[in-house]
């Protein structure tokens, strides 16, 4: 886990903004202003020794005096979010890293939102973007039960341009009705769990959908094969052996280099190839990007080829 550019803020307020969804306000301690951000952001918080977290912020992009964040406790998770809701308390102080964005709002006339459980973070300063902005806009948010969906209560300002849908009360989610007969011009952004977005993918035209995965995306690869890096600052080749990351192999070669969730879904490693074609195995670029080929998550991506040279 790297530390660099590491802050530490401290827990200013603590609320569950529904069931099992805990909200902190996170501020300076010495009440300096916090770094600006957009909607779609999110931070990696370092809640302890090879416990790392990304969370999206969810309050003001203009209010520079507290970051917000929400956390969904999952029994079955990896650890963080039971840690967060066990032992973080207010006046406690916690290392955050970021903002950082792969999940930016861009300018549309309109924008349908879908958002899944605590996939409502990201996708709730967006709607006060666009309102901003003066799009059109809906948003189709969907839960297991009402008392879970977290900021039911702020999205009520909005009228009926927001359709709640708890499971229980109204079955799956109706993608239908978001998703066919796209107006042209007409950006989709999805955030929730993994089938909600597979079936977003599968759904939408070509070229609207936005999304944001919390779990690594399954992806046919060129197999795992040994090939090299040219670390071009340094002017260091390397070989990058079967079964090891190109993050790994470069930081063993002592490259100072970002990186937060090794999963491919937090967009911290990203690094630009001069050189070389990557096999893309992450969760953050968009298909438009991948292939370009300029960047690639060095976490999770490898080659397709013998060769890389990239820029550290």
């Amino acid at each position: 886990m790297s530390g660099y550019g590491s802050t530490e803020l401290v827990v200013d307020r603590r609320e569950f903004a529904a069931d099992g969804v805990l909200a902190l306000t996170l501020r300076d301690p010495l009440g300096e202003p916090l770094p600006a951000w957009e909607p779609g952001a999110h931070l990696d918080v370092v809640l302890g020794p090879g416990l790392e977290r990304q969370y999206s912020l969810c309050g003001d992009p203009a209010d520079r005096s507290a970051w917000r964040i929400a956390v969904l406790r999952e029994p079955a998770g990896r650890g963080g979010s039971a840690h967060v809701h066990a032992h973080l308390r207010e006046g406690d102080k916690v290392r955050v890293r970021g903002p950082r964005n792969t999940f930016r709002l861009e300018p549309a006339p309109r924008y349908r939102f879908v958002a899944g459980g605590i996939g409502i973070t990201p996708i709730l300063p967006m709607l006060a973007a666009a309102e901003a902005a003066g799009a059109e806009w809906t948003l189709l948010y969907g839960g297991r039960t009402r008392r879970s969906m977290a900021f039911a209560g702020e999205l009520a300002r909005y009228g009926d341009r927001v359709t709640l849908a708890p499971e229980d009360e109204t079955g799956l989610l109706d993608l239908p009705s978001v998703l066919d007969d796209v107006p042209e011009g007409t950006l989709v952004y999805c955030c929730g769990p993994g089938p909600l977005l597979d079936a977003a993918e599968a759904r939408c035209p070509a070229g609207v959908l936005r999304v944001e995965r919390f779990r690594p995306e399954r992806r046919e690869t060129g197999g795992d094969t040994a090939f090299e890096v040219e670390l071009a600052r340094s002017g260091r080749t390397l070989t990058v052996a079967p079964g090891v990351s190109v993050l790994d192999a470069v930081r063993a070669a002592g490259a100072e280099v970002l990186y937060s969730c090794t999963e491919g879904t937090c967009g911290t490693c990203e690094t630009d190839v001069l050189a070389g074609e990557p096999d893309h195995r992450d969760s953050v670029l968009t298909e438009e990007e991948r292939a370009a080929g300029g960047t690639m998550l060095i976490c999770v991506s490898r080659c397709r080829g013998g060769r890389l040279v990239l820029d550290l």
